[in-house]
């Protein structure tokens, strides 16, 4: 018993010293390039929308006066924004819809505004366009066989100023009345991801569903030597010249493009088109919902009434009270260490959640002392009141949180399909801090008590008063 406690006791000082360095406010993140095994990750603590402000974006149905909007058209709409903004690495967007005609989207703490809404907006029809002998240079606006005409120019937001993959002087330009075949759209995109050339140069790698690469592999057959643009909301963004067929459906994207553009045309590409064109009604920064004044009193709340509990703790049950107490902080060592690591946003609700689940590990350790003290009082031995202690307390402790626990999965799944972040935030906190404190309580506690009774042994129960009996 003495040889597995001091194993788990070592193996709590090395996670808290793991859960330290995570949690060190100068961390440098994991950076590690062992050849094939390639992290470069920053750890820092994500803030929402009402700790740290951000960005609100109002976006609206751009359709002539009186032209009605398909059902369902902007419910897909606001989906595929979502999925636009969450692969942009915004924690905890709001994404949601106003009225028939609106979506609103508010970001936390975006670094880059103008990239955010340009990849959020766009419509994402991507398209395959014959453009026969003629080379069409990049950024130039045509008209496609596919859906609507050519769109008007100060509507649209290039993605990136990209250079002719095969560097090919332009030829003839781009005739404004000349309609030209759209030989296949992004619908038959498979898979989509960024990657470096040989020269370090970022490309969008892609390939074809099954009908689309038989589309692809047939047109370029009897296409050797002519262009096939890459057209992306009617707007050419590469015009290579086809050198031999491609059968095997797997193609690539490249031009001058940063790494940053590259990722955000990717992102537009793998969530489809939208079913409706978007304009950008209105934007604006936007500071801390709660204010500033108010995230600090809120923080100054909660640190008292941490620091409130663990006096009690250590007044009420003494010693018992002061190893839960080093629990209660390797607990809170832990909760911040997962938050960081996962990662998780920190809004009010979060932080309600952790300090719900804080009170939690506290109730745990407190029925397992109490029920230690009825052992002591029935005139069990130390070493014999501290095992039934834990062992009898378990059920109800077990119960409490599981019970708990299947709380937060509901409210999980409510804040997920109904647009209540909010309420998700909430119930990540309270489930990652539920089970932190089962194992602080159950195991941390116990072998903190164990260790001391293996040092000072039955003499602890000669002053019963260091028990808080």
């Amino acid at each position: 018993m003495r040889e597995r406690n001091v194993g788990l006791l070592t193996g709590i000082i090395i996670l808290t010293l793991a859960a330290i360095w995570v949690n060190w406010p100068d961390n440098p993140g994991i950076r590690i390039n062992l050849g094939p095994i390639n992290i470069d990750r920053d750890i820092r603590v994500h803030q929402g929308l009402d700790l740290q402000g951000g960005m609100q974006v109002l976006l609206e149905a751009d359709l002539p006066a009186g032209q009605e909007i398909e059902p369902g058209a902007m419910e897909a709409a606001t989906v595929i924004v979502k999925n636009r903004v969450d692969a942009l690495g915004v924690t905890e967007p709001l994404v949601q819809s106003q009225g028939e005609r609106r979506i609103i989207v508010e970001l936390p703490g975006v670094k880059d505004p103008e990239l955010a809404i340009a990849t959020i907006r766009e419509t994402g029809l991507l398209e395959f366009v014959n453009a026969g002998n003629t080379f069409l240079p990049p950024d130039t606006v045509v008209a496609t066989t596919f859906g609507s005409s050519v769109a008007p120019a100060e509507e649209m937001t290039p993605t990136a100023e990209i250079a002719d993959t095969a560097a090919l002087t332009p030829t003839v330009p781009a005739s404004p009345e000349q309609v030209y075949d759209t030989v296949m759209t992004g619908k038959e995109l498979d898979t989509i991801n960024v990657a470096l050339d040989q020269y370090g140069k970022p490309e969008i790698q892609f390939s074809l569903k099954a009908a689309g690469a038989d589309t692809f592999a047939a047109f370029t057959s009897q296409n050797v030597g002519r262009f096939l643009c890459i057209v992306l909301d009617k707007r050419v963004i590469s015009c290579p010249r086809i050198q031999t067929a491609i059968t095997e459906g797997q193609a690539r994207i490249t031009g001058e493009f940063t790494l940053e553009e590259a990722r955000s045309l990717a992102i537009q590409l793998r969530y489809g088109a939208l079913p409706v064109p978007l304009r950008v009604e209105t934007t604006r920064s936007i500071g801390p919902t709660l204010g500033q004044d108010s995230v600090q009193k809120s923080v100054r709340a909660g640190a008292i009434g941490v620091a409130v509990v663990l006096l009690f703790m250590m007044i009420y049950y003494r010693l018992p009270g002061v190893l839960a107490d080093l629990a209660l902080i390797i607990y809170a060592l832990l909760n911040f260490a997962l938050f960081k690591l996962i990662p998780v946003t920190l809004t009010l609700p979060g932080i309600t959640g952790f300090l719900l689940s804080t009170g939690m590990a506290v109730d745990a350790n407190i029925l397992i002392f109490e029920r230690m003290k009825e052992e002591l009082r029935w005139g069990r031995s130390l070493g014999t009141a501290i095992n039934a202690g834990f062992d009898r307390a378990w059920t109800s402790i077990r119960d409490s949180e599981l019970s708990t626990l299947i709380t937060c999965v509901i409210l999980y799944w409510f804040g997920s399909n109904f647009g209540a972040s909010a309420v998700k935030g909430f119930a990540i906190t309270l489930f990652i801090g539920v089970l932190i404190s089962m194992f602080t309580a159950v195991v941390v506690t116990r072998t903190f008590l164990r260790f001391v009774f293996d040092v000072f042994g039955e003499r602890l129960g000669d002053r019963k008063w260091l028990l808080g009996i």
